[in-house]
């Protein structure tokens, strides 16, 4: 397992991947299907994986199978930074993070707990418990229901060695600021909004390092080239592969609620890879969707 401090710093260094997760035709995780889809990415520099998450349906696999979604990737990629999404009731969190350690995990990925809306220091107590629970390194990420607040992420950070990162998933452009303002170089900073690349320039000047992209999926070297521009401060060029890109993507995504995940995965199988169906409640591109999204990547890689 990679240190936590350190594994802040390599989070900083580059781009996050957030890899699919394929089922075969008995609906069941296809570990061959995404060791081989890794294997194809790999040859691309990156700063790490985020396996399981929001592009990879952590809200549709069940604890056992986060598992195996992690070893498998830790086979496939041992030197490669493993962070695995986590989440629901505090319980199964704390025991989604202890069977992710077990598995070779490096760092987790705290998504929200499930359904209800909570109070600040119920946030807090949810966030600390999962903290204290694992030795890896922990990064926040607020969206939906879990909002934390900046001081009472400034207060864990003071007394949880181990949280090492925070995502933000809500747009809340003024939170950020005071997060990244008030706790500086304590912790990682990660874009985390649907297609982040829509919203990189600004979240930049927010103070955030970096971010994850679900369009290296299928388009690595795209997602790289676009990910260097946003790190020279090379905006013409990222504005420029905006509107060649990454906006015509968007009005595929945009077409139906869930699209965000359905549209990347049927980018990876446009690409030849046996990724199956979204679980439900998502649903799958349609055969004329499946077009438009071939027409947006063209020729890219």
């Amino acid at each position: 397992m990679i240190d936590p401090i350190a594994l802040r710093d390599i989070i900083r260094s580059g781009l996050l991947s957030f890899p699919v997760t394929p089922f075969d035709a008995d609906d069941r995780f296809n570990p061959s299907a995404f060791s081989a889809h890794l294997e194809w990415l790999s040859p691309h520099k990156i700063a790490g994986l985020i396996v399981a998450g929001g592009t990879g349906e952590l809200f549709s696999l069940t604890p056992a199978e986060v598992v195996e979604v992690v070893k498998t990737a830790r086979a496939a990629q041992p030197g490669q930074p493993v962070i695995a999404g986590c989440g629901y009731g505090t319980r199964m969190a704390c025991d989604m993070a202890q069977g992710i350690e077990a598995a070779g995990g490096d760092g987790i990925l705290l998504l929200p707990h499930y359904l209800i809306g909570a109070p600040q220091d119920g946030i807090e107590a949810h966030i600390r418990t999962v903290c204290n629970a694992t030795n890896m390194g922990v990064i926040v990420y607020n969206r939906g229901q879990s909002v934390v607040s900046a001081d009472t992420l400034a207060r864990l950070a003071e007394e949880c060695p181990n949280l090492i990162g925070f995502k933000d998933g809500t747009g809340d452009i003024d939170t950020v600021r005071r997060i990244t303002i008030g706790l500086g170089d304590r912790l990682a900073y990660v874009g985390g909004m649907p297609t982040h690349e829509l919203f990189a320039q600004a979240f930049r000047g927010a103070g955030v390092d970096t971010y994850s992209s679900a369009v290296f999926n299928f388009v690595p070297e795209t997602a790289l080239e676009f990910h260097a521009a946003f790190q020279a401060g090379d905006d013409a060029k990222c504005e420029r592969m905006l509107t060649d890109f990454y906006y015509p993507f968007a009005r595929v995504r945009d077409r139906k609620t869930g699209y965000a995940v359905s549209a990347i995965k049927a980018g990876v199988a446009l690409r030849g890879f046996d990724t199956g169906p979204v679980r439900s409640p998502l649903t799958d591109l349609t055969g004329e969707e499946r077009e438009m999204l071939k027409a947006v990547i063209g020729d890219r890689r």
